[in-house]
């Protein structure tokens, strides 16, 4: 009730957030939780796009303020470029770490295209083809035609890898998500997830939580 009459209070007292300090917030967020996570999450599409386009008006703000010899001006323009740095470690970090897990786990995500973004997606199939043709080139054609694939799943054995859906993770609980069931050495408990709260657990049990907002990755 307290945290309720709380964020009204900051609601009407606090002015608005402009566009530009959400969309840093979000990518932060965004940029953290990829790198935490152990398995891919939905690519932030509006989000990238708002940004990459935010990205190049300030290029070309930068651009035409280039040269001047108003020692104000150049203040700005540091502050510009300052500010432009920022938004481009973070987009170039959340890449970097999503590309990465699709290189460690490229047949599983083959199977997971709603996950990618388009350039995402010809990333993968040009990788995959690379190494496909790799494999071939250096052994697996040596193989029994039986004997070739790389995702085979013969025998109840799957030999696609995948993330460690249980790996342990550190959350903050954003606003209340109710209550989850923990699995223990011989018995399952229950966690109540309430704002504010700070956890260890496995990822499994708190995916469903950081898609909808309700959890963030720390």
């Amino acid at each position: 009730m307290d945290d309720d009459i709380a964020d009204i209070l900051a609601s009407v007292s606090a002015p608005p957030l402009p566009q530009r300090t959400l969309d840093l917030q979000a990518l932060t967020r965004a940029w953290v939780t990829e790198r935490t996570a152990p398995e891919l999450l939905p690519y932030p599409t509006e989000l990238v796009e708002r940004v990459m386009e935010r990205v190049g008006k300030q290029i070309s703000t930068i651009e035409d303020m280039t040269g001047t010899m108003d020692p104000q001006a150049n203040f700005t323009l540091v502050i510009l470029q300052t500010e432009l740095e920022r938004f481009k470690f973070l987009v170039r970090s959340l890449v970097r770490a999503r590309i990465a897990k699709i290189d460690a786990y490229p047949h599983h995500y083959l199977t997971l295209p709603a996950l990618l973004s388009p350039l995402e997606r010809q990333y993968l199939a040009s990788h995959q083809a690379l190494l496909s043709s790799h494999y071939s080139t250096s052994f697996l054609s040596t193989f029994p035609t039986n004997l070739q694939k790389l995702d085979d799943t013969a025998g109840g054995i799957s030999m696609v890898d995948k993330p460690d859906e249980d790996a342990a993770v550190f959350c903050r609980v954003l606003r209340d998500a109710g209550v989850v069931e923990i699995q223990g050495p011989s018995q399952v408990s229950e966690a109540e997830l309430k704002r504010g709260d700070v956890w260890v657990m496995r990822w499994s049990t708190v995916r469903e939580a950081v898609r909808r907002g309700d959890v963030e990755l720390i």
